[in-house]
């Protein structure tokens, strides 16, 4: 930072001074900070240099100049600028819904910096608090997630630290729907739940415990989802079946049923066909018995077609 002033040729002594201390008089140095350097000392100019400023350095510089006359003084005022850093920050926290919590951000600069929190969510609007404390009473699930502490004051760029606050809820059976599945194919039962922490998923029939490894039976869990699969359908199956989500905070449960599917077979379409096209129609106009035969076989190669069809749709 340097620091001048203009003088002429009738100056016979010139020095710079902060408050009563003389830094520079003439080419002399009598300050001991090794900060402080003499950059001119010219017939025009006297100016000294100030090196890595700090706040510590802010007050009055005085240049005194001596004539033949009289002396004369030419005074500056120093104010030093310091960008915002913040010095302290809430750690990172985990909390039950519907305690309390607080959140502090201490910031420090010159001039004094402006502390603001805002909630980083696709709900949140705006500023949560313009106050280096943010309080939440009786906290809910949606508010969790960052929060950002921004410090500024025009010097420099915004500061931005940010808190990650984790709100604990017992488990929610958001679904669980029962499904039809005929005899002999895959059938799939589904729970999804929310919490946090993650619920732990148990499935149980007629109050017994289904366990991993049960022949024929598959339970996958997912943080938020659970899925009781069968692989091969039997009557034995069928029935309702309990979904259970527990954390340390809770549990809850939700009734799923497994029900039959009744699914038509090839034979019992094939034998429909058949029984439709042999049967004479008895009806005003029926054909006589002699050209029954003819009839017949009209109605078979009608029907081939669509015998072959439903054959290769089958498998």
């Amino acid at each position: 930072m340097p620091l001048w002033c203009t003088i002429d040729n009738r100056v016979t002594r010139v020095a710079w001074l902060n408050r009563s201390t003389i830094l520079y008089a003439g080419n002399d140095k009598w300050c001991l900070d090794p900060r402080v350097v003499l950059l001119s000392n010219t017939q025009t100019q006297y100016s000294i240099e100030i090196q890595n400023v700090d706040v510590y350095d802010e007050g009055p510089y005085t240049c005194s100049v001596q004539t033949d006359n009289h002396p004369k003084t030419s005074r500056v005022h120093l104010i030093v600028q310091v960008s915002p850093k913040i010095v302290e920050i809430s750690s990172d926290i985990s909390i039950n819904e519907g305690n309390n919590i607080s959140l502090t951000c201490i910031a420090t600069g010159r001039p004094e910096p402006t502390v603001t929190w805002r909630h980083i969510s696709p709900k949140a609007v705006g500023f949560v608090s313009e106050d280096e404390y943010l309080e939440i009473q009786g906290i809910t699930r949606e508010q969790s997630g960052d929060y950002e502490c921004s410090a500024s004051n025009d010097v420099a760029a915004p500061v931005v630290r940010r808190v990650k606050v984790t709100v604990n809820y017992p488990p929610y059976i958001s679904e669980a729907k029962g499904t039809g599945v005929p005899v002999g194919q895959k059938g799939t039962l589904q729970c999804e739940a929310s919490a946090v922490p993650s619920a732990e998923f148990q499935w149980y029939k007629d109050d017994k415990r289904l366990v991993e490894g049960k022949k024929g039976v598959k339970v996958e869990n997912r943080p938020f989802l659970s899925k009781l699969i069968f692989f091969n359908v039997s009557e034995h199956d069928y029935g309702n079946y309990t979904c259970v989500a527990s954390n340390k905070l809770g549990h809850t449960n939700a009734s799923i049923t497994l029900f039959e599917l009744n699914e038509p077979t090839s034979s019992t379409l094939l034998q429909e066909v058949k029984t439709t096209a042999l049967t004479p129609w008895k009806g005003p106009g029926a054909v006589s018995e002699v050209n029954n035969g003819t009839s017949r076989r009209a109605g078979c190669i009608w029907l081939l077609p669509l015998l072959v069809l439903h054959l290769l749709l089958k498998f």
